[in-house]
C-alpha cells in the first residue's frame, strides 16, 4: 500500500514538470519569433487584409482592351475592412516597359489617399479614385499585366493585378443616333429630335457639336434632363448619352425637304447624324379692302356694297375659303362668291359683300366683322358702317320747298311784265 503511494506521488510531479517545459517552450517560441525571422513579420503584416482587417483596393473592371497609344482610367474603391481609418501609399509595383501610369483624385494627380474607417458618415462607405495608364504608341498586340500596390503601413499592403490587352481592332464602332430623324411640319415650326450618343471605345470621350444647317436656321444641342445648350458633350467609356437636336427654320422658308447635317467629333471618333425636315407650307391670309378704309356708310332697310380683298400671303394654295360674318341683329350681310374654291400661293381674290341694315336701324355707327377661313388658316376684319336714316318730315320739308320755288316762279312769271 506504501509503494502505491510513492509511486502516484511521483507520476503527478512527472506530470508537472512536462506542463512547465511545454509552456516555457511556447513563451520561448513566441518571444524569439519577431527578432529572429523578419520575413514572418512581412508576411504576417500582408496579410492583415486577408484575415479580415486593414483595407482593400478594388475595380470593377480589372481587364480591358485598348488600341495603342490610348490612355485608359481604372475607377478604383478603397476600403477600410475593420472599421479604421488609413492614410495609404499609391505606387505602381509593376508596369510593362515604356507605360506609363499615374494614380488621380478629384481631378489632380495624388501619391496618398485617406481610408475613411468607422467615425465615417457611413462606416461602409468606400474612398474613391482612380488610375490612369497609358499605352505608347509602338507596341506589339498581346496581354500586358499592371499591379498596383496599396500601403497602409499598420493596416497592411493591399495590391490589385490589372490585365490590359492591346489590340488593333476596333472594341465597336461608336454611334450617333435618332430614333425618328425625319420629321415635317408647317414653317415656323420648333423640330425637336430625340438622339443618343454611344461610346464604344475603352476611355471616356468629348465630343464637339455641330451642324451644318442652311442660312438663317437655328439649330441647338441639348443634354436629356437639362435646359442649357451645349457646344460639346462628354461621355464615360461604354457608355451612352442622350440629348436633343432642336432645329427651328426662319419664318420665311419656302416649302421643300430640308437635310441638317449633323457632327460629333472626339479624339477617336467622327460621328455623323443626317436629320430631315420637311417644310409643308406656310399657311397665310389677309382680308382688307382695295383702299384699306375699313369702314363706309349704309342707310337702314337699304343694301350697301363693300369690295373685299382676299389675299393668300403664304406659300401654299388655299382651298375652300368660306366667307362668314358677324352683324348687329336684324342685319343681313351676303356675298358674290361665299365661297373660294382655290386661291394660289400670291393671289388675292376681290369678292363683294353687301350689308342691309334693319329696317329700324338708329343713326350711328355699328360694326360688322367678315372672315375667311379655311382648315389651315384663317383672317377677318371689322368694318365699321355708320348708318344714315330719312324721315318723312325730311320729304316733306323737300315738297314744300319745290312748291315753294315753283310758286314764286309763277308769281315772278305773271306779273313780272307789268
Amino acid at each position: 500500500m506504501r509503494c502505491k503511494k510513492l509511486l502516484g506521488r511521483r507520476m503527478s510531479a512527472a506530470a508537472a514538470l512536462l506542463a512547465a517545459a511545454m509552456i516555457f517552450g511556447s513563451v520561448s517560441a513566441y518571444a524569439e519569433g519577431p527578432a529572429g525571422n523578419d520575413s514572418d513579420a512581412g508576411a504576417s503584416k500582408t496579410d492583415v487584409a486577408a484575415n479580415g482587417s486593414g483595407i482593400d483596393m478594388s475595380t470593377d473592371y480589372p481587364g480591358v482592351t485598348v488600341k495603342p497609344g490610348e490612355t485608359v482610367s481604372f475607377p478604383l474603391d478603397f476600403a477600410s475592412m475593420d472599421g479604421e481609418g488609413y492614410d495609404v501609399d499609391l505606387s505602381a509595383a509593376s508596369l510593362p516597359e515604356n507605360w506609363t501610369g499615374y494614380f488621380r483624385g478629384d481631378n489632380k494627380e495624388i501619391t496618398r489617399i485617406h481610408v475613411k474607417g468607422a467615425t465615417a458618415a457611413d462606416a461602409d462607405e468606400s474612398t474613391d479614385a482612380q488610375f490612369s495608364l497609358s499605352v505608347p504608341e509602338e507596341i506589339e498586340e498581346g496581354t500586358y499585366e499592371v499591379t498596383l500596390e496599396a500601403d497602409a503601413d499598420k493596416g497592411g499592403t493591399d495590391t490589385l493585378e490589372l490585365e490590359v490587352t492591346v489590340s488593333q481592332e476596333e472594341s465597336g464602332q461608336s454611334d450617333f443616333t435618332s430614333e425618328y430623324p425625319q420629321q415635317q411640319g408647317v414653317s415656323g415650326t420648333s423640330f425637336s429630335f430625340e438622339t443618343t450618343i454611344v461610346n464604344n471605345r475603352s476611355t471616356n470621350q468629348t465630343y464637339s457639336l455641330s451642324a451644318d444647317a442652311p442660312d438663317g436656321w437655328q439649330v441647338t444641342f441639348t443634354p436629356s434632363g437639362e435646359s442649357a445648350n451645349v457646344a460639346s458633350l462628354s461621355v464615360d467609356a461604354g457608355g451612352s448619352q442622350g440629348m436633343t437636336v432642336g432645329v427651328l427654320p426662319p419664318e420665311n422658308v419656302e416649302k421643300g425637304e430640308y437635310t441638317i447635317p449633323c457632327a460629333a467629333v472626339s479624339a477617336n471618333d467622327t460621328l455623323a447624324l443626317d436629320l430631315t425636315v420637311e417644310v409643308t407650307g406656310t399657311y397665310a391670309l389677309t382680308l382688307s379692302t382695295p383702299d384699306g378704309r375699313l369702314s363706309f356708310d349704309a342707310y337702314e332697310n337699304k343694301e350697301a356694297s363693300v369690295t373685299l380683298n382676299v389675299t393668300n400671303t403664304g406659300n401654299v394654295d388655299l382651298t375652300n375659303l368660306n366667307l362668314t360674318s358677324s352683324a348687329p341683329t336684324d342685319w343681313e350681310v351676303t356675298f358674290s362668291e361665299s365661297t373660294i374654291d382655290t386661291l394660289e400661293a400670291g393671289a388675292t381674290k376681290e369678292v363683294t359683300a353687301y350689308v342691309t341694315p334693319c329696317e329700324n336701324a338708329v343713326t350711328g355707327d355699328y360694326v360688322t366683322s367678315i372672315s375667311a377661313s379655311n382648315s389651315e388658316t384663317s383672317a377677318s376684319a371689322d368694318f365699321r358702317v355708320s348708318v344714315k336714316t330719312s324721315t318723312t318730315w325730311g320729304i316733306a320739308a323737300i315738297g314744300v320747298i319745290v312748291v315753294l320755288v315753283l310758286g314764286l316762279g309763277f308769281i315772278f312769271k305773271k306779273y313780272g311784265r307789268r
